[in-house]
């Protein structure tokens, strides 16, 4: 019971971190309106950004220091998908379209990065040739089902919002610590890209889990 109840603290406790940082964030939705950037348009510049951050992790091999600009591409990624979502908001400019425009993409940006890491072999000073691929494609696995869990959730009438330990803005900001720490030491990434596995299959688990959950309730 204790430990239900320390969960929920901490959740309650992520999502408000998350609305005060989208409240700060409100500004800089202003000038990108003002400057004529839709919600979609900066969705397509995030994803434009996650593709040019996985030519810089594909790279990387050859000239390090382009783990720094991967990682500073992909953090501007995610920039843009919380400003389009505030854009969206702020502005009356929530379509279904929009947001399925918005998912789609974030899934190709996800799958462009890990894939990127993958071929780039960036996995294998850690883990090897074998198994270092295997855990970039569990992490890709894992990142895509946690999105699809969600949506099916949602779907069926469930709320999924901070459901799960590894939403994608916190993968995102692990992998990008991790990034900057493989330009000191490379085997780090790996190491990273195998917590992310773990981290995303967890949370598939954790929402299955909710769904469960919700569902019997509905049917006592």
């Amino acid at each position: 019971m204790s430990f239900n109840i320390q969960k929920a603290q901490g959740v309650n406790l992520l999502t408000k971190l998350k609305k005060k940082v989208q409240q700060m964030l409100t500004s800089q939705a202003i000038a990108a309106h003002k400057i004529g950037l839709t919600p979609n348009k900066v969705s397509l510049i995030g994803f434009l950004l996650a593709i040019a951050s996985a030519g810089a992790y594909a790279a990387a091999p050859s000239y390090k220091w382009l783990l720094l600009l991967a990682t500073a591409l992909l953090l501007a990624s995610g920039f843009c998908d919380t400003l389009d979502g505030i854009i969206a908001r702020t502005f009356q400019q929530v379509t279904v379209f929009g947001g399925f425009f918005d998912s789609v993409l974030d899934r190709y940006a996800d799958a462009i990065v890990f894939s990127a890491i993958i071929v780039a072999g960036l996995c294998d000073p850690a883990w090897g040739r074998v198994w270092g691929p295997v855990w970039a494609l569990a992490t890709l696995a894992g990142s895509l089902l946690v999105s699809y869990s969600r949506a099916r959730a949602e779907a069926a009438g469930i709320k999924m919002e901070s459901i799960g330990l590894a939403e994608r803005a916190e993968r995102m900001l692990i992998l990008a610590a991790v990034s900057i720490i493989a330009f000191f030491w490379l085997p780090a990434l790996g190491y990273g890209i195998a917590l992310l596995a773990v981290l995303s299959n967890f949370t598939v688990i954790q929402r299955a889990f909710h769904v469960y959950k919700e569902l019997k309730k509905k049917t006592e």
